[in-house]
């Protein structure tokens, strides 16, 4: 039987708190929790609901009898359709006193763990303009903004290139500037998307599984190479080749111009063949005296200014004296593993995914480093006896694991072999504090760190040592 679908208005309710996936949180006159998405910490608002359910609501704001003095006016022309940066209409020292809050509150009310004095939030110096890589797609039938359905105007040009309205999978909201990726992201992005529609190259349509342009992936590292990535529905090479000369001689900085011929019904670059049209089939990433090759399909921290500092903390959480075995877990292309080697007897890294192993063992030799060593394979089986007993039993584990934290077979090896320390760096704090909960009967929380790597965002990183007890 379906719910029941009942909408409420609540008047003048503040706005008191700002809570998990970027949402602000109110409370009905009845004591429920009602989440909203269009509101800042100490707005006074009439509240309409479009779903109730047991212990709460979620709505939206009708009415602002208040304006909340922690608002800041939004820098982004797309920010009331866009959805990316939800935070972006609230001032950056509130946004790092929110994302701390959430943090030090998972990890007391879901791992009900002892913490020791919270070292503030480590900000982000560039709030805006902190991506080294962004994917947009293209849409033959784009989003039409409020403003322009209520104009009554006939929309002749419905091609975008921009992003996915968030719940709708066959919708685009067409990008004039967006302020997450340093020029000439913008201009790329935007000479393609002009050049489609002035030369009559059709914008794909994911319903009916047609079209040409498909999506754009740029990447743009610490050391100014660009990669651009287009991707294609189906072959020709006429407008193909017309596309890509025409970006190579506006864009003659374009380090590495690849694309991709993909006909199947998803997105994902990951199973399918990258061609090189002009430059190299990578670029490169700088950090500290580490060069990392980066590719079409390589993982790398989007904010390389703030994975420095990430990593940074991470080293020093670890202290190393150059005799220890550390085990650096779900390792990705190796960045950490690299960035603490010098500093350690030997480190093994393991990560489910083969081509970023691939991608870790060529940085390694890139960077003459001879004590590392990496292996890929399902975490929760991979991580067992016989490879410990291969490889040495550790004495630190770094793992940084994905949003799902880490596994219950991982978490239980590691309480079968306690190494001394821990370094738990984490993008969920929830099931970080999970995780941490299962271990702390073994291990003492000696330091927690958060960290912004998201500005306009409610995503935050933390990292937690734990040592043995």
């Amino acid at each position: 039987m379906a719910r029941k679908k009942t909408q409420q208005i609540f008047e003048n309710i503040t706005i008191v708190d700002a809570g998990a996936r970027g949402k602000t949180v109110a409370k009905a006159p009845d004591g429920r929790v009602i989440f909203l998405t269009n509101t800042v910490p100490g707005d006074v608002v009439d509240i309409k609901t479009f779903k109730k359910r047991k212990a709460y609501f979620e709505g939206t704001a009708i009415k602002f009898h208040k304006y909340s003095d922690k608002r800041t006016k939004p820098v982004c022309e797309h920010f009331d359709n866009c959805g990316g940066c939800k935070w972006q209409n609230m001032s950056y020292n509130y946004q790092l006193e929110y994302k701390q809050n959430e943090v030090v509150n998972n990890l007391l009310r879901i791992g009900h763990l002892e913490l020791p004095e919270i070292t503030p939030i480590l900000g982000c110096e560039k709030t805006y303009y902190y991506r080294n890589k962004m994917e947009f797609s293209f849409s033959n039938s784009r989003w039409l903004t409020l403003d322009e359905i209520n104009s009554g105007e006939e929309i002749d040009n419905r091609n975008a290139c921009g992003f996915h309205i968030a719940g709708m999978w066959d919708k685009i909201l067409d990008i004039s500037k967006c302020h997450l990726q340093e020029e000439p992201s913008n201009a790329i992005r935007n000479f393609i998307r002009n050049y489609g529609i002035e030369n009559g190259l059709a914008f794909f349509n994911p319903r009916e599984q047609s079209g040409f342009l498909r999506t754009v992936m740029i990447r743009i590292s610490s050391n100014g190479e660009i990669m651009v990535v287009i991707q294609f529905f189906k072959e020709n090479k006429e407008k193909r080749e017309g596309l890509l000369n025409a970006l190579a001689e506006k864009f003659p900085e374009i380090t590495s111009l690849q694309y991709v011929i993909n006909g199947k019904g998803n997105d994902t670059l990951y199973d399918q063949d990258i061609i090189l049209f002009k430059g190299r089939d990578h670029i490169f990433e700088e950090m500290e005296n580490l060069k990392f090759k980066i590719g079409p399909k390589s993982f790398y921290q989007t904010n390389s200014t703030q994975a420095y500092e990430l990593y940074k903390i991470t080293r020093d959480f670890a202290n190393l004296t150059g005799n220890e075995i550390v085990y650096d877990l779900y390792t990705g292309t190796g960045t950490i593993a690299q960035f603490v080697a010098r500093k350690a007897k030997k480190v093994i890294g393991v990560e489910s995914v083969p081509e970023a192993i691939e991608d870790a063992k060529i940085n390694a030799q890139l960077n003459k480093i001879n004590n590392v060593d990496f292996f890929a394979g399902d975490m929760k089986t991979v991580f067992n006896d016989a490879f410990i007993a291969k490889h040495g039993k550790p004495d630190i584990i770094i793992t940084d694991p994905p949003r799902d934290g880490m596994h219950k077979n991982v978490v239980a090896k590691l309480l079968d072999i306690l190494p001394k320390k821990i370094v738990y760096v984490s993008c969920n704090s929830a099931t970080q504090a999970r995780d941490l909960a299962l271990m702390k009967d073994y291990y003492t929380i000696v330091k927690t760190q958060a960290v912004d790597m998201f500005p306009q965002t409610h995503h935050v990183e933390n990292v937690v040592l734990l040592e043995l007890k």
